[in-house]
């Protein structure tokens, strides 16, 4: 029997299942068994949660690894298939192990080369069968882009090496220069290893300090915000985008966002910079724009911040006025609670180092209803190459028109989702919701 997902259009039909028209009949589409198709994939398969505890596993899995479905269900991975103690060259755990916490940090596939993973013997406690394995781990993301499943595919590539790699002392030309390729690429495979381990370190600190640069203990005080922060996808994980949130008075409450120009390592110590000197100017200033103004005259001291964009806003909760002011940077998005959105675009000047410092910078004034929503953000959000800036802005405020109900936190998410950049895109993106 045939079931079926929905139904017609008239009956609720989904759009994105929405079947295709024969002439004038309709033909529904049956629903696909995910479950049956998983069991049937030839190629050995298991799912894996965050933890690395086995949740499901097809039966080619079952057929290679000679196991049963109850003995593997439930078992931390590497419980269930341990290192070998007897062979030191059975690298496979180790690499393994780096590429699972490869695709849990960075949420890519990572595919493997070949590696010596002895299994043990279910029939034989205590023994080892020499496997080869040639292992891909791909990660199943939820609707906040964190790894729910990784789905860890092999290939056994045991009886292809055994054919390639004779005993040292064969005197077969053609299989001794197999068996020196084989050695050559074990060596290429270990080299490569080290340098992603490397790297991987070289980000874990890159991202300890892009953390600390981007901190401020007043954002633990509010809950009413959510902040995102998506490096360059070809960065090493730290930008010159910013955000902060400061608590001018009981009633006040201070944010900014900011662009330094550039990507890496330097952009973002210059970031942390004009972060900070901002975040104390709006504190000891009359506004958004004397603390941009404060900002424009540091930013001479400071070699590669000239060109910075920033924007500053400062909301007063009792007046429901928002006061802005903007240096070169993308308009704030003030959401209505019907879905409707006016871009605060009427105080913006040229970015730091471009300004006469004889005319003061502009400031302007708008007022907002409780249940509004303000968002700042970075260029990277709205810009792709050949593309107005207007098509960008427009396509943002599409977005938001559909999510006006939603929390905060889901409101972002959906911004990012819906613009395309919730895994990194060219540009690096900070974005800040703050629910008024």
């Amino acid at each position: 029997m045939v079931s079926w997902e929905g139904g017609f259009p008239e009956d609720g039909f989904p759009e994105d299942r929405r079947p295709p028209r024969k002439g004038h009949r309709m033909v529904a589409l049956p629903v696909v068994d995910h479950a049956a198709v998983f069991a049937a994939v030839p190629a050995p398969c298991l799912v894996l949660d965050p933890r690395l505890t086995i949740v499901e596993v097809n039966e080619a899995y079952l057929d290679v690894t000679g196991r049963r479905r109850e003995e593997l269900l439930g078992r931390p991975f590497f419980a269930a298939f341990p290192p070998n103690p007897a062979d030191p060259e059975a690298d496979g755990v180790e690499s393994l192990r780096t590429s699972f916490d490869r695709v849990r940090a960075l949420r890519v596939r990572d595919a493997m080369a070949v590696h010596k993973y002895d299994i043990p013997l279910a029939s034989s406690p205590g023994a080892f069968e020499e496997r080869w394995w040639s292992p891909v781990n791909t990660p199943v993301l939820d609707e906040r882009g964190e790894v729910r499943w990784i789905i860890h595919r092999v290939e056994d590539a045991t009886a292809f090496v055994r054919a390639v790699v004779p005993p040292r002392d064969h005197a077969d030309p053609a299989q001794a220069m197999a068996a020196e390729l084989y050695a050559r690429g074990r060596e290429l495979q270990r080299l490569n290893e080290e340098l992603r381990k490397a790297h991987a370190e070289e980000r874990h600190l890159a991202l300890t300090l892009q953390n600390a640069m981007l901190y401020t203990p007043d954002l633990r005080r509010h809950h009413d915000l959510a902040l995102r922060y998506r490096p360059a996808a070809s960065s090493l994980n730290v930008c010159g985008d910013w955000y902060d949130v400061a608590d001018v008075s009981g009633d006040r409450l201070a944010a900014a966002v900011g662009d330094v120009v550039g990507h890496g390592l330097e952009a973002a110590l210059i970031m942390g910079m004009l972060r900070s000197a901002l975040s104390a100017a709006i504190r000891a200033s009359q506004g958004p724009a004397y603390a941009l103004e404060a900002l424009d005259m540091y930013a001479e001291s400071v070699e590669g911040a000239l060109g910075t964009t920033a924007v500053k806003i400062l909301v007063d909760k009792r007046s429901h006025m928002i006061v802005y002011s903007s240096a070169g940077h993308p308009p704030p998005v003030l959401l209505h609670a019907d879905g409707s959105c006016d871009l605060l675009d009427q105080a913006t000047d040229p970015p730091l180092g471009a300004w006469t410092a004889s005319v003061p910078r502009s400031q302007a004034v708008t007022g907002y209803k409780p249940g509004d929503a303000l968002l700042l953000y970075t260029d990277g959000l709205i810009e792709r190459r050949g593309e107005d800036i207007d098509v960008g802005l427009a396509r943002l405020t599409g977005a938001l028109a559909r999510c006006a109900d939603r929390t905060v936190e889901r409101m972002a998410d959906t911004v990012l989702e819906r613009l395309g950049v919730a895994q990194g895109a060219r540009d690096d993106v900070a974005l800040l919701v703050l629910a008024l």
